[in-house]
């Protein structure tokens, strides 16, 4: 029997919104398995909790054979010939972006695909589930194509925690190799390095390039993979639109206005290749304008895009720790933190970053990345950020170790990177 990969996070969240009232749409970047989470792992769930399969509708709009429903009133008679009673149908539609046009989504309120949904939607007995990402339409479009009656889950490559259920073994081997080629699914069932390594390098210049130059008529698509070389060279690293163009004209000598820059940022965040991580000022209580840090949706394709060259290891740490907190739905920036020190009756004030301010609801964690804290003055360094917030939230080191969690007279939590990432309830220990 097959070997699949658990998604069982993912599955959680659908099948709390089912049945909802609103169209699920499901979100992230091209080749994350939205596909197979919805055809597979959902269908499964519905057939095995006693749905009958002629209650579970399918339509993959990129397969040739379904050509005819990406005609929207071709679509919604197909669906309505289906539903022979009152009890429940599941729709569930992919690459649905085939049935709306790049016109239409210049005007939002004239794509017929919506009026034809929000139609199937007052039949109270249909619930719908769509997906989709092409160079014609980012899944960020469509999300905003259904508006208020869209509902998200946003899917991201696989965790490191999904993808030891899957590899097992030595968990410090299976990190490497989780550091190294990242968890975009497709990646685990290639068999040799050159195999893995080819494909996330194609995924850049035949999908995600191409994707991005098409949907926004790029005029500069050089100066987006500079751009994006700059990103995956920084991670975790303060930038922003202008220090970039500068470097750009300084180092590569092109020379290329902040906005574009900016914009291209834009598109880079939309296609789900980045997530940007904002400066939070702890004391202040306020956001800063800029910089901010970037990081890379999948570490796989970081480390591809730089030909494999450069393996910073407290960099990859620190945005594998950063995607980890993504996929567990917090809300992630990055903190600073003024300390102001005496010295010879002079007051100095500094500021100090704290890696990671962590928010879920009512409760907020402080976390700091570490590879190590092998001597008494790298421990204080990292640790004097957090003693100084003057808060009562919750304060963690993480370190790239295996070692027990512990608490210091401080009351700052010490955890291990994989007992970190293995352990979803880890920041409550």
């Amino acid at each position: 029997m097959k070997q699949i990969i658990k998604r069982d996070n993912y599955l959680k969240r659908i099948i709390d919104k089912k049945e909802n009232g609103l169209i699920k749409v499901i979100t992230g970047i091209r080749r994350c398995g939205k596909s197979f989470l919805l055809f597979n792992l959902f269908y499964d769930y519905l057939i095995e909790s006693g749905v009958k399969e002629e209650h579970i509708i399918t339509i993959a709009l990129d397969d040739d054979t379904m050509v005819q429903y990406r005609n929207p009133d071709e679509l919604s008679k197909y669906i309505r010939s289906k539903i022979a009673n009152k009890d429940m149908y599941y729709i569930l539609i992919d690459e649905v972006q085939y049935a709306i046009s790049k016109d239409e989504l210049k005007n939002p309120d004239n794509i017929s695909l919506y009026n034809v949904l929000n139609g199937l939607m007052r039949l109270r007995n249909v619930d719908i589930y769509v997906t989709g990402s092409n160079s014609k339409m980012l899944t960020k479009d469509v999300l905003t194509a259904f508006r208020d009656r869209g509902d998200e889950i946003r899917v991201y490559p696989i965790s490191f925690k999904e993808y030891y259920s899957f590899s097992g073994g030595d968990k410090t081997e299976a990190y490497e190799e989780y550091a190294l080629y990242g968890g975009m699914p497709l990646v685990l069932s290639k068999k040799t390095d050159a195999e893995k390594m080819n494909y996330l390098q194609s995924l850049f210049t035949e999908v995600y390039f191409k994707d991005i130059v098409e949907r926004y008529e790029t005029e500069l698509p050089d100066v987006l993979e500079e751009l994006t070389d700059d990103l995956c060279s920084s991670v975790g690293s303060l930038t922003n639109a202008s220090k970039i163009a500068n470097t750009l004209q300084s180092v590569k000598s092109i020379k290329v206005s902040s906005t574009t820059i900016a914009n291209y940022l834009n598109y880079l965040i939309e296609s789900f290749l980045f997530s940007n991580a904002k400066r939070y000022d702890v004391k202040g209580k306020k956001y800063f304008e800029y910089p901010s840090k970037y990081y890379c949706t999948d570490i796989g394709l970081r480390n591809a895009r730089l030909n494999f060259r450069q393996q910073e290891e407290t960099h990859i740490m620190e945005n594998i720790i950063y995607n980890e907190l993504l996929c567990r739905e917090y809300s992630v920036d990055v903190g600073v933190v003024e300390i102001v020190e005496q010295k010879e009756g002079k007051k100095t004030k500094k500021q100090c970053e704290i890696d990671f301010i962590v928010n879920i609801g009512a409760k907020k964690y402080y976390i700091q990345s570490v590879l190590n804290v092998s001597t008494p003055d790298k421990m204080e360094t990292e640790l004097r950020p957090l003693k100084n917030t003057k808060d009562f939230f919750k304060k963690i080191i993480i370190s790239k170790t295996s070692m027990k969690p512990w608490t210091d007279e401080d009351g700052i939590l010490h955890l291990g990177l994989y007992e970190f990432l293995l352990n979803e309830n880890s920041l409550e220990l």
